[in-house]
């Protein structure tokens, strides 16, 4: 179609912010469509950062934009949002468009990641290409950097950047995570981006004049240059550097896949301190590497430690990821190891079809390892120690497990006949394994900490505890982490006599799904090398299976079975409290105790929440006695421990607390206790029943009506009922039980500290009406009433029965629980 008679870029960009306010929504998305149809790049260059800002929201938080990340499948706008910013779609239309006139967008590096815009600030060039050759100097009198981006690489750092910004939500938008549209795009982008089949579809709007040139094609001496500690550049130069007309055309396409992997690791995982960016990227680091790869690691050869340098949990920023953010990075994992694993047999079984591979399939053989690895296991260990000790790390812990088992995405058919427990980990994953040391046994002692300091006794936490188990405890998998700690705990002399090593380039290293190590590679060296590149030289390893962590493991066992002990004493005890909830005391007519009650629906609920955390428990204690090894008579000496400790009445009393001037302080002991439900504080109201803040299932008016009535029935016959209650009779025990507070209520006193020094004062007998406001009561009174009626029972005559009944109800109870108590 001819376009138009070319206007004014203002004029079509005022028109556009006109309709943007004015028209319904679909309308307005079918005008952008015919917009870039018609009008040229020339046109469209203003137009591109308002549009990107009125989608994706601005970078600062200020505007929401479309709100992707709470655009929901049954909201009406879904399906129109998700074909305008399809991968094919008009949004990434224009993108293309733009891209062969080669436009530029800047962004301010105040936008960035704390570390990397620390960094630009101090002077320091980041080792990532994708900000290479696009920073933009300040002019004279300004003092801020900022990027010039190609059109992609301004759409995705967008889009990116949208998930991390905080902003400000219409209230009542809230839905599931894996159903927003943003969740969804970031699968279709990652789909279409990093294929798993195919190659990249090309763009269409390649420009022949070679504007957008394609990257020259590689030569097999050329290396393959990694990411993090390696050299970061996957392409050693842009394409657009690169002039070339012949090259394949997937390596033409490559580069989109590169920026867009490297955009999403940078935005979401890039979030710690300064001086540990600095650390990952200091040359000290990386020469300290080359040494050790020389075998020269000769304390004189090696240069002086940067000062602060340690661990990386040493340098960590106030960073909290939402749980939202969590599941995108999950997504994220789980796509790279399909991407990975789609690598063609044949490139990973001969070494030297690696130089004849095409740039996608070697881009697949570096993706986890190189691109990811290093912040990942960054961003899971802040998240490790940070986040709080709720339900909500769930998240968190399948994004672990989600990389940590890479042969769950091979795409390969399997049994559903056969148990996944059952089925080994295949030995061709070993190096995985080995090369991703860290992230099993560092992680799993983070686990490990955050686990002792959890509430077992809730099924989401128990549950977390047995995925881990279970994950572990698969065949042959602690095998080959005990390999791999054997291989980095190997002594040095031992390797000075070894075969001289090559420096490990990805041309020449082998894939993690070759079952064989290629010629020249030394697994003792590429696991060292994973350690110290990620903790540094100075790292105190920790093994996971040593005696240290080993002792940690069998106090946990210990904590799992107390919590299965309390489980199932909860359960059992709702499971009892629910059958004996008959018909009246769901009226409440036999209930006083306003602290302790709950329904028979809500008992039930208990109880099947509780027998799953017995069950999650249970089976977590099988999976870490299969992992660490621990016989059946080493867990039945544990239990016998448990059981000598644990006293009957150990669920009744107090935590472990030890006397001071302020009160009862909790030990350490008594805090376990508490956290695992072993024992508890008994919280009640203390003061006046009478004055007990007016429940839901009482009439407000009628509790102070009543209130009135029972103040000035004590005030006037307040010595009379002294009297009746003073009396050793059977008049006086009747008396006692209706003018004075329920034994129940009198034994929680009893058993509570904050009530010792109210212990010794007198208690007075008065009468309570407030039983009368509540609604359950009344319905039953009303039920009773209609009746009678149905009997030709009048009003004062019925009044008179109910009253009789009454009496008669609580006289039984009475007499029932003083045999109860003589026996």
């Amino acid at each position: 179609m001819a376009a138009p008679a070319i206007q004014q870029p203002s004029y079509l960009l005022a028109n556009l912010k006109a309709d943007w306010t004015t028209k319904p929504f679909l309308q307005r998305c079918q005008e952008l469509v015919k917009v870039i149809d018609d009008y040229p790049a020339k046109e469209l260059h203003l137009v591109f950062p308002w549009l990107i800002e009125s989608i994706f929201g601005s970078l600062d938080g200020v505007i929401v934009g479309w709100n992707l990340r709470f655009l929901q499948t049954r909201m009406n706008e879904y399906n129109i949002v998700m074909d305008f910013l399809d991968p094919n779609g008009p949004m990434m239309k224009l993108v293309y468009k733009l891209q062969a006139e080669d436009y530029k967008y800047e962004i301010p590096i105040s936008y960035l990641p704390g570390p990397v815009k620390a960094s630009i600030q101090e002077g320091v060039l980041p080792d990532c290409p994708l900000f290479h050759n696009k920073l933009q100097f300040p002019m004279s009198g300004l003092l801020s950097f900022s990027m010039s981006l190609n059109p992609f690489e301004y759409y995705i750092f967008n889009f990116a950047s949208s998930l991390i910004v905080p902003k400000t939500y219409p209230p009542g938008q809230h839905g599931s995570c894996s159903d927003s549209a943003y969740f969804v795009l970031v699968d279709a982008y990652l789909k279409h981006f990093l294929p798993t089949e195919g190659n990249v579809p090309p763009s269409p709007f390649s420009d022949p004049r070679g504007s957008v040139a394609p990257p020259a094609p590689r030569s097999p001496s050329v290396p393959y240059v990694g990411y993090g500690v390696h050299s970061t550049s996957l392409l050693k130069r842009h394409i657009s550097h690169q002039p070339s007309v012949n090259a394949d055309p997937a390596a033409q396409e490559i580069w989109r896949s590169e920026t867009l992997l490297q955009v999403f690791v940078e935005m979401w995982l890039h979030h710690y301190s300064l001086e540990m960016y600095q650390k990952l990227q200091s040359p000290q680091v990386k020469l300290a590497l080359l040494q050790y790869r020389l075998n020269m690691s000769s304390m004189l050869c090696q240069p002086p430690a940067p000062p602060g340098s340690g661990t990386l949990h040493t340098y960590q920023e106030p960073f909290s990821p939402t749980e939202e953010h969590v599941l995108v990075v999950r997504l994220l994992v789980k796509h790279l190891h399909a991407f990975s694993n789609s690598l063609k047999q044949e490139q990973t079984s001969s070494p030297s079809t690696h130089s004849h591979a095409s740039p996608l399939e070697e881009f697949k053989r570096v993706v986890v390892q190189r691109f990811v690895q290093q912040k990942l296991y960054v961003f899971l260990q802040h998240c490790f120690g940070h986040w709080p000790l709720d339900a909500s790390f769930r998240a968190v812990l399948e994004t672990w497990l989600s990389y940590i088992q890479p042969w769950r995405y091979t795409g390969e058919k399997s049994n559903p006949q056969t148990d996944v427990q059952n089925r080994n980990v295949p030995e061709k994953w070993a190096s995985f394994v080995q090369e991703n040391l860290l992230m099993y046994t560092k992680l799993f002692q983070g686990f490990l900490n955050r686990v002792m300091r959890t509430d077992l006794v809730n099924a989401k936490n128990a549950l977390m505890v047995f995925r881990v188990a279970k994950v572990f405890a698969q065949p042959n998998l602690s095998e080959m982490i005990q390999k791999g700690e054997q291989l980095f705990l190997e002594p040095e002399h031992v390797l000075h006599h070894r075969q001289p090593r090559v420096f490990l380039t990805p041309a020449h290293s082998g894939s993690f799904l070759s079952s064989r190590q290629p010629a020249g590679t030394d697994a003792v060296f590429k696991v060292k090398s994973h350690v110290y590149g990620l903790e540094g030289q100075d790292c105190q390893y920790k093994q996971m299976f040593g005696g240290e962590v080993r002792g940690v493991v069998l106090k946990l066992i210990q904590i799992i079975a107390q919590a299965r002990q309390t489980a199932k004493r909860i359960s059992d005890h709702t499971a009892e409290a629910a059958a004996n909830s008959s018909f009246f005391s769901w009226f409440g007519v036999s209930s006083s105790d306003h602290n302790h009650t709950f329904s028979g629906g809500e008992a039930d609920d208990m109880g099947e929440c509780f027998k799953k955390t017995h069950e999650f428990l249970d089976k977590a204690l099988d999976y870490l006695c299969q992992i660490f090894r621990l016989n059946s008579g080493q867990l039945s000496q544990l239990m016998a421990n448990l059981a000598s400790t644990e006293d009957d009445g150990g669920s009744k009393q107090l935590p472990d607390c030890i006397p001071s001037e302020d009160g009862l302080v909790l030990t350490d002991l008594g805090r376990m206790q508490i956290i695992n439900g072993l024992r508890r504080f008994e919280i009640e109201y203390q003061g006046d029943p009478e004055l007990q803040p007016i429940r839901s299932y009482e009439n407000a008016l009628l509790v102070r009506l009543m209130f009135k009535v029972s103040s000035f029935l004590n005030d006037r016959l307040g010595d009379q009922m002294e009297m009746l209650c003073s009396r050793q009779d059977f008049v006086g025990r009747v008396s006692r039980h209706y003018l004075t507070s329920s034994s129940t209520a009198s034994e929680h006193r009893r058993r509570s500290p904050v009530a010792r020094q109210a212990r010794g004062r007198p208690q007075r007998a008065r009468l309570s009406l407030r039983v009368l406001a509540s609604y359950r009561t009344l319905l039953l009174t009303l039920l009773l009433y209609l009746l009678l009626a149905l009997f030709s029972f009048g009003l004062f005559s019925s009044t008179a029965l109910i009253l009789t009944l009454c009496c008669l109800y609580e006289l039984l109870l009475l007499l029932f629980a003083e045999k109860l108590k003589t026996h």
